[in-house]
């Protein structure tokens, strides 16, 4: 028998426990679960808390209620997280915008770009490294400077509108990725080896590699948020 809960612990900490259960294969499929007393008794909670408990997990798609029949298990692991859906899918919006004007970007400044404006996009990529340990939003700032200074470079004044209307945008959607996706928990520093390669292409003229390497980076941050679960 599972081990009571503490009397203080609300509902989501029941739910949680009985997906838990619901997961390591207690139930499966199809069945039927204990009633609500049996339950309550289990957990050590009152039938009210596993009322609501059970409510959760069945908007969860986990359990269904028939009437006059029970509850019954419907799945032994939760649905997609829709609200991460929704979120991902208003970065990979962002993300799209930025296919949009950082590739091409990239192939001009490969072109045009002068001496003063690779020395200004190495000093954006100092400023990235330094910014690593300042925060989330610190370090997007500063990644972004890097971009701007891409863009920059490509010397076409309307391509230089659209991105610095799209900043403050882009800036909340990267922030939110960074928090969906966990990204510098494991990694303070992300992607720096891509952002250092497009310096190079661009300050080498190699105006293929600028594409690629652009359109590389960004294909795999859209990837990324349109993962499903």
């Amino acid at each position: 028998m599972t081990a009571p809960l503490r009397r203080n612990l609300l509902a989501d900490q029941a739910a949680d426990q009985l997906l838990g259960r619901l997961a390591n294969g207690e139930w499966e499929v199809g069945a039927k679960l204990p009633g609500e007393t049996t339950l309550a008794t289990e957990l050590g909670v009152g039938r009210s808390t596993i009322r609501e408990a059970l409510r959760m997990l069945a908007g969860q798609g986990l359990l269904r209620a028939r009437q006059g029949a029970g509850v019954y298990v419907e799945r032994t692991t939760p649905a997609v997280a829709w609200e991460g859906v929704l979120r991902g899918q208003a970065i990979a919006e962002v993300v799209e915008v930025r296919n949009a004007i950082e590739v091409e970007a990239a192939r001009l400044a490969a072109a045009r770009a002068t001496a003063a404006d690779v020395a200004a996009m190495r000093r954006a990529l100092t400023r990235r490294e330094e910014a690593f340990p300042l925060g989330n939003r610190a370090f997007v700032e500063a990644d972004i400077e890097v971009h701007r200074a891409v863009v920059g470079a490509a010397h076409n004044g309307v391509l230089s509108e659209l991105f610095e209307t799209f900043v403050p945008r882009l800036t909340e959607a990267m922030i939110d990725m960074i928090e969906l996706l966990g990204t510098r928990s494991h990694d303070p520093e992300p992607d720096a080896d891509d952002h250092r390669a497009l310096v190079e292409a661009v300050a080498t003229g190699d105006a293929a590699a600028a594409v690629a390497i652009s359109r590389a980076h960004l294909d795999s941050m859209l990837a990324a948020v349109q993962k499903p679960g």
